[in-house]
């Protein structure tokens, strides 16, 4: 029998992770002038290890603090660069490369599905 999970591995499951994370930066941008507004993000190291993939943290600050779960990661506030008055933890210009990082990552994910798609249609039809 043929198991559509494992044709197209952990990169559907990233799909929607992405999805989920263009939206909580997307909410950090929208917040970015609100006093006390904490900039969140996804760890996308809880999302592969329930896949079964290890990743480690290069740097103990990157992310930290308390958690939920969005898409089958870990919701985290991100550790400010610098701080500000009024406590508001998000930087414009990061979330915005955060963002387009991101947007890059989800199409890269589009166009593998699709080709494994469209493999797998050239399978069943014989060509």
């Amino acid at each position: 029998m043929f198991n559509l999970d494992k044709a197209f591995g952990i990169h559907a499951q990233a799909l929607t992770a992405r999805a989920a994370r263009a939206e909580v930066l997307a909410t950090n941008l929208a917040n970015s002038d609100t006093p006390g507004y904490q900039a969140r993000d996804l760890d996308f190291s809880t999302l592969f290890s329930n896949a079964g993939v290890s990743l480690s943290r290069t740097a103990s600050g990157h992310v930290g603090g308390r958690t939920e779960s969005v898409a089958g990661a870990r919701l985290v506030y991100r550790t400010p660069m610098q701080a500000s008055l009024d406590q508001n933890t998000v930087d414009p210009q990061e979330e915005h490369g955060r963002f387009m990082q991101n947007a890059l990552q989800y199409e890269a994910s589009v166009r593998l599905l699709n080709g494994r798609i469209s493999g797998l249609l050239s399978a069943i039809r014989g060509e």
